[in-house]
């Protein structure tokens, strides 16, 4: 694929992101699920009034200035209400989302792109995170998931970056991927595995290293940076984990260019840093807590929150459930007696049996894109784990090769992170939803992009042939649940046959 047309399918994918999530963005004059926190908070911020927030304050200042900036704004103010405290537009509380959300897709495809350097893999995996439901429906509302992930997802870009760079270019990418984490926990507590993903995938690729470097373990406290010029044109030589050419090599391969004390400052200590300062803003409207105090009460907020039951709350659901989407949840359920008939901005639905038209907005994936990602995700962990057992098999010890391909570095980085932002929900007691998946998801979208590729660019014409077919069944059920995702108005008839499984409604 040509440089040109990359950069025009890139665009498309932004262009086709956007339209659908400002396209009847206000359709909804009411606060839709958790709008009824967020929004408030984010307006309370210009009204100066004093609250308690259960998560970090990043995506609340974002909706409020979101909501000041399109305030000021002289039109998409036809429809108004007062939900929020302030008499506002949907359209204000809304539209800075939906603009986050539609570069999310880009900032997936950049992340592929610096894992393998192939434009054919970061085109797919754009698109394929442009054809997920439940980000689409997290962009079109004032919800916070939409700034965990792509910030989170920007720290990952700009380690990457600082990896492909050298020296000073290297630093000043460090700072902002500490910069990026730190907003992302910033979000929310749960941005913290984004950065435990990139110290797993470092620690890993030095225990690599060190297996074939042993005998100098000291290694490990300094940086080939750091050493004379001849002795990194030795390691140089010596090793297969720097980078080369982009046909062979991803800046993975130069995570042991950096060693631990530059980890813990620029991956540690700024985001930290970055952490507290978001803080202050909120500190100073309400003063009920101090930085520690208000710590405190969130962690005994979500302590108290109850077991992970249909109990506490009828859309719980456990991790396990997740990867299959066995659970998702409805955001947005109205019913009317027909699509001219007005919704009204608060209160329950008709009865089923007087209702002739539903409105649902399903918080659910693209069920095809998911469950084909899980499948990638674990056929790249059989790849990494048949390769260390045939390996031990013929050496009688544990080993790992002298060479590690692109595409091996590629899926352990995969199956790292995405393990790194799964498995920390196996130990949560309380109620958690499917929108907890989606710092997850992002790397199942990667992985079956990349399987994708490999089928696609393959001498087999079956594998091909299986790429167009994945593909296209993707892009389809993107289009056959589109409507629930847009709280389109649906039959009883035509929603039902969109719910598959009982437990999806």
């Amino acid at each position: 694929m040509t440089k040109k047309w990359f950069r025009i399918g890139m665009v498309s994918v932004f262009i086709f992101s956007l339209a659908l999530r400002f396209w009847g963005l206000e359709r909804f004059n009411t606060l839709v699920f958790d709008e009824v926190y967020f929004a408030k908070f984010g307006n309370n911020y210009l009204t100066h009034t004093p609250f308690f927030n259960a998560h970090p304050p990043l995506s609340q200042y974002m909706i409020g200035i979101g909501i000041w900036i399109g305030s000021h704004i002289p039109f998409w103010h036809d429809t108004v209400n007062g939900l929020t405290g302030s008499l506002r537009s949907p359209w204000t509380y809304r539209w800075l989302n939906a603009l986050t959300g539609s570069f999310i897709p880009l900032v997936v495809g950049a992340i592929a792109y610096q894992l393998s350097y192939r434009r054919s893999f970061a085109l797919l995996a754009g698109l394929f995170t442009a054809c997920d439901g439940i980000f689409l429906v997290e962009s079109r509302y004032a919800l916070s998931n939409i700034y965990i992930v792509i910030f989170g997802l920007l720290g990952h870009w700009f380690l990457l970056l600082a990896l492909d760079n050298q020296n000073r270019r290297r630093s000043f990418w460090l700072v902002f991927a500490g910069i990026a984490f730190g907003a992302s926990v910033g979000t929310k507590w749960n941005g913290l595995w984004f950065l435990s993903g990139a110290y797993l995938i470092w620690i890993a690729a030095w225990v690599i290293h060190l297996i074939h470097y042993f005998p100098n373990p000291k290694l490990f406290f300094t940086s080939f940076s750091l050493k004379e010029p001849q002795t990194i044109s030795q390691d140089l030589e010596a090793s297969t984990y720097s980078p080369s050419s982009p046909s062979s090599q991803t800046p993975l391969q130069s995570l042991t260019q950096l060693n631990i004390f530059q980890m813990l400052f620029y991956l540690g200590i700024i985001p930290a840093l970055i952490y507290s300062i978001i803080w202050i803003p909120h500190l100073q409207l309400d003063k009920t807590y101090g930085f520690i105090a208000v710590h405190q009460q969130i962690l005994k907020f979500h302590l108290h929150l109850g077991g992970n039951s249909p109990n506490v709350h009828p859309y719980c659901a456990a991790w396990y459930k997740w990867p299959l989407m066995t659970r998702p949840m409805a955001y947005y359920y109205e019913t009317a007696k027909s699509i001219t008939e007005p919704l009204p901005v608060m209160g329950p639905p008709l009865p089923a049996s007087a209702g002739k038209v539903i409105y649902d907005v399903h918080a659910m994936g693209n069920p095809f894109l998911w469950w084909f990602g899980v499948a990638a995700i674990l056929f790249l962990l059989g790849v990494l784990v048949s390769q260390a057992v045939i390996l031990w098999v013929k050496e009688k010890r544990f080993s790992v090769p002298k060479t590690l391909s692109a595409d091996t570095w590629i899926a352990l980085y995969l199956v790292i992170n995405y393990a790194a932002n799964l498995l920390p929900w196996v130990e949560v007691t309380r109620c958690v939803f499917i929108y907890h998946y989606m710092c997850a998801v992002v790397f199942v979208f990667l992985a079956i992009a990349w399987f994708v590729d490999q089928c696609l660019r393959s001498y087999y014409q079956q594998l091909r042939a299986l790429g167009v077919t994945i593909t296209f069944i993707i892009l389809a059920a993107f289009i056959f649940w589109m409507p629930i995702y847009l709280g389109l108005p649906l039959s009883p008839h035509d929603y039902k046959l969109r719910m598959w499984f009982n437990s999806w409604i």
